[in-house]
């Protein structure tokens, strides 16, 4: 049965029409994991079949524009091609080492070569296709059953050492898909039908498919059961080594406990020991910057000791007791309003009297005073700051207003995270980031909620509130005072920063600091012997280099400011051809190696760590600007000196010929261009020791150039050098 009209027969149509579609499914697969190399032999095999199969249904065919010899040449082609594929696939796809012979060269020789010679050459030449196929076939028949023994043999020889089911089931399988092929030269030989061909040679490829699904599945199960152990082992190792950075957290956090621990009894007697010594001796600017710094310093121990607390799940109030609310913060409200004066902020206080809650009265303290705290500091002077405490049913809404710069909404969940900070380029005021996060503990911990209403873009200021649950007071109940007491901290940095006054006789220091406190210090310690300019970061101090009265000796400033900090500042500086020449000094905290020599790069030639040393900072600026002074005095006197001799021979026109003359006599002396210098220098009356400053050299090297000379021109003294160098005419 035909189809089409054409000589192919309908069976040969049908697995025509199932190979080519199978060999584009495997196509696209190989495509998605090119790495397998046996689905690709197995798709040149299945290539070769299709082109069997079209070229052994079609030719020959009187129909076709084709020469009957040609048609049936590539009809035989295809087939002894096929053919030849076989053995090279059962060697690389069943990794059958022992045929590498027949794969390399066995097949070029037995089947190709025949088929160029008897089909190709004898058959064009005599046109007859039954003698071609008689001498043609007797080669490869013979061929085909050594190869058939070599492939059993090759199979077995694999499998022997690992006789297996499994590896039994292949080896009679792959029997089975030889055979078939095997039987190709006795088919041609009786010039069988295309029915019997077709179904024979396919027969055979639905053998090989089978063996290429069947290893492609365990393949597959092979990958999924390695896959499965790399996971089970990476799970292990992520467990393993999570359980290692959990520990060593652990340690670490239990070491910083320990530390800041340690750390709060020094700070209790130094604290202590201080409020003796002003009670006796009375307060001063400087005791009240101690004591305020110190005051900061334990509030910021106390902070990183509560928050570690608090992460742990530790405990630090006795929420049993019973708090009046307003008394708190009534009595909280009279510290901070002499602030509020002084920053020039409005305080508006609407509170309801009487308000209870059941909380230690140190949490609802720490509350109160974080949240206001941070409101005076971020608001700008002449805004208004609104403390609110009322009751609504059975809730307390306690809520701090204030009309400051506002917070990013994309930041209000961030600021309850420990250590977040927000830049602010209209402040220098940094603490450590855990005022707020601890108000979130606290009331985390009295099951309260935080709200915060804040959205620059929409209007500036900050609304934080918080919910709590009211407690009715009963009659005879004792409320509880708090027992953590004090005054903000950030007065600290309360300082009016000025320039001082330009005095042309000092040298002048630029200083980049945000801290003010560290600012004022250093301007109070240097004012007594420089002129002092003053930036708070990096950006207002470009900007103030513009408008100096005069370029600054000297650069210190600190690395860690806000908007630009001191790397970027250093960097921008040597962008900037008028101030790139500027001696700059780091003074920062970071301390590492790293940090060092990227300042170091950036152009600066100290970086002194925090703390450190007034006097040894002062004895570094003394040192800096004394070499700075010598370097400027000797280039001065260095361009003198040249713009001298430059100008000798029109300043004497007796000697308009001496440097025709001279230079004759230097080359007949062999003087080099520095003894020349040195020759000019004597003969304008210089001293040694001149002659050294000006050509940037020591004395005793003057001393050997100046011998050197005469023994050169062969004279004892200065005299006779100039006599006889023509130079005292």
């Amino acid at each position: 049965m035909l189809v089409f009209g054409t000589e192919m027969h309908l069976v040969t149509f049908v697995f025509l029409v199932l190979e080519i579609a199978m060999f584009f499914f495997q196509f696209i697969y190989f495509l998605s994991r090119p790495q397998e190399k046996n689905r690709f032999w197995y798709l040149v095999l299945l290539f070769l079949l299709i082109l069997y199969n079209v070229t052994g249904g079609l030719f020959p065919d009187k129909n076709l524009p084709l020469p009957i010899i040609a048609q049936n040449i590539m009809a035989y082609g295809s087939g002894f091609i096929m053919a030849s594929y076989i053995p090279y696939y059962f060697y690389k796809a069943f990794n059958l080492q022992q045929l590498r012979f027949h794969a390399l060269y066995g097949i070029y020789l037995f089947l190709i070569l025949p088929f160029l010679v008897f089909f190709v050459v004898e058959y064009s030449i005599n046109g007859n296709l039954d003698l071609a196929r008689q001498h043609g076939i007797i080669i490869p028949f013979f061929y085909t059953i050594v190869l058939l023994l070599s492939i059993l043999k090759a199979t077995r020889a694999k499998y022997k050492s690992n006789p297996t089911k499994s590896n039994l089931t292949e080896v009679v399988i792959v029997c089975c898909a030889v055979i078939p092929w095997a039987s190709m030269p006795i088919m041609a030989y009786f010039n069988a039908s295309q029915l019997l061909e077709v179904s024979v040679c396919n027969g055979g490829f639905i053998i090989i498919t089978i063996i290429f699904i069947r290893q492609s599945i365990h393949k597959s199960r092979e990958e999924f059961r390695k896959l499965q152990e790399l996971n089970t082992k990476l799970s292990e190792k992520v467990k393993e080594r999570t359980q290692q950075l959990e520990a060593l957290h652990e340690q670490r956090t239990h070491n910083f406990v320990n530390l800041v621990h340690e750390t709060k009894t020094p700070l209790t007697l130094v604290n202590n020991y201080l409020d003796d010594f002003l009670h006796k001796h009375g307060s001063g600017e400087e005791m009240d910057i101690i004591k305020g710094g110190i005051h900061k310093l334990t509030k910021d121990i106390t902070s990183l000791f509560d928050i570690e607390k608090f992460n742990k799940g530790v405990s630090i109030y006795n929420h049993h007791q019973i708090s009046n609310f307003s008394t708190i913060l009534n009595e909280s409200l009279i510290l901070f309003e002499p602030y509020c004066q002084k920053h020039n902020l409005n305080l508006i206080k609407n509170i309801t009297e009487e308000v209870f809650i059941k909380a230690d009265p140190n949490a609802i303290n720490r509350i109160v005073y974080n949240l206001i705290e941070n409101a005076i500091k971020f608001s700008y002077p002449g805004g208004m700051l609104e403390v609110t405490l009322k009751t609504i049913e059975d809730k307390i809404f306690f809520s701090v207003q204030d009309t400051g710069p506002g917070i990013s909404t994309h930041f209000h969940k961030k600021i309850f995270e420990p250590y977040f900070q927000i830049n602010r380029e209209t402040t220098s005021l940094q603490g450590m980031g855990l005022g707020l996060p601890i108000v979130a503990k606290v009331t985390d911990s009295l099951g309260g909620q935080i709200l915060i209403d804040s959205n620059p873009e929409r209007e500036p200021g900050t609304k934080i509130s918080i919910i709590l649950q009211r407690h009715y007071s009963v009659p005879g109940h004792i409320t509880a005072a708090p027992s953590e007491t004090g005054a903000p901290t950030y007065y600290l940095e309360d300082f009016t920063i000025n320039d001082t006054p330009y005095m042309a006789n000092r040298q002048t220091i630029l200083l980049v600091e945000d801290n003010k406190a560290m600012l004022n210090f250093l301007i109070k310690k240097l004012s007594l012997k420089y002129n002092i300019f003053c930036s708070l970061n990096g950006a207002q101090a470009l900007k103030k280099l513009q408008d100096l009265p005069v370029i600054p000796d000297l650069i210190l400033t600190d690395i860690m400011m806000d908007k630009m900090d001191g790397f970027n500042f250093a960097k921008a500086l040597s962008e900037q051809k008028l101030f790139n020449h500027i001696p700059l000094i780091f003074l920062s905290a970071k301390s590492t190696s790293l940090d060092k020599i990227k300042g170091l790069r950036l152009g600066a030639i100290d970086m002194i760590q925090k703390p450190f040393s007034s006097e040894e900072l002062i004895q570094k600026i003394d040192s800096v600007l004394q070499n700075i002074k010598k370097q400027k005095s000797a280039i001065l006197q260095a361009a003198i000196s040249n713009l001298k001799i430059s100008l000798l021979p029109e300043e004497n026109p007796i000697n308009q010929n001496a440097p025709s003359v001279f230079e004759q006599n230097c080359k007949l002396y062999n003087l080099t261009d520095r003894e020349i210098d040195i020759v000019k220098l004597i003969r304008q009356g210089s001293k040694y020791k001149t002659i050294a400053e000006s050509l940037f050299i020591s004395e005793r090297t003057v001393n050997k150039h100046v011998q050197n000379i005469f023994e050169k021109v062969g004279v004892s003294n200065k005299v006779e050098l100039l006599n006889k160098l023509d130079l005292n005419s």
